[in-house]
């Protein structure tokens, strides 16, 4: 009988416009167990801007660190990082640039957070009832600074999306928000949001966890500039993070 239903659920699994029995789409299931995967990244609002702080999880003592690519410009005042498949990751963000450019072009202005997010998940629902196609296999976190103050927001697969004061995707996902939950505050300056956001991966991380796998960017509210930190910079707040626990 066990046997039975696992090749009943398996048809179900096969299609993206197919739903099971329960009422669940599988397939949208099985993209979002990727993301949880895929290397940890968190996003923090603070008092004075928005920053994120992702893992870029290399192993391969021969890989060129600053040659893996986990934080990505959408346009002056706006950023990202992913988790999941990170090829994926990049159609999004492609996408995302262009419609930036073209806002830009045509109004004279930078475009809000909200609409870039909003385009995203419209493709991202899209793929998740049309024959021939698979979901996109990766979570955005992405930020910006728009005319009312910073913003954060989370897509998944399914083309939800939310926006946060404090959130994580990936592998460490449980475990930081856990953190995020009892140490984030309002009041917090992005100083002490990277800070947080460091010890936050450095405990959901295995035991090699260090600064060369950290990849740290910030806007604040004055600038309103998406600004990746150095190699150096990464390192001192590495440093400053993890010596206090």
């Amino acid at each position: 009988m066990e046997d039975l239903a696992e090749q009943q659920m398996m048809g179900y699994d096969r299609a993206i416009t197919l739903f099971s029995p329960d009422g669940r789409l599988l397939q949208v299931e099985y993209a979002k167990k990727t993301v949880k995967q895929g290397s940890s990244a968190i996003g923090i609002v603070a008092s004075d801007g928005v920053v994120l702080v992702t893992d870029k999880r290399i192993f391969d003592t021969l890989i060129v660190p600053n040659s893996v690519e986990k934080i990505f410009k959408i346009d002056d005042h706006m950023g990202a990082t992913a988790a999941g498949i990170i090829s994926d990751a990049r159609v999004l963000i492609e996408r995302a640039q262009l419609k930036a450019q073209q806002y830009r072009v045509t109004y004279d202005s930078p475009i809000e957070t909200s609409l870039v997010v909003k385009d995203l998940c419209s493709l991202m629902q899209v793929c998740t009832q049309s024959g021939g196609l698979r979901p996109f296999g990766v979570s955005l976190l992405v930020i910006g600074v728009d005319e009312d103050g910073p913003k954060l927001y989370e897509t998944d697969p399914a083309g939800i999306f939310f926006r946060y004061k404090a959130t994580a995707i990936g592998e460490g996902e449980s475990v930081i928000e856990e953190i995020l939950h009892k140490e984030y505050s309002d009041n917090m300056n992005i100083k002490q949001a990277i800070n947080l956001g460091i010890r936050a991966l450095a405990k959901a991380a295995d035991h090699g966890f260090n600064a060369d796998r950290l990849d740290c960017a910030y806007i604040t509210t004055k600038d309103k500039n998406l600004v990746v930190m150095s190699k150096e910079e990464v390192e001192d707040a590495f440093k400053q993070a993890t010596a206090k626990h």
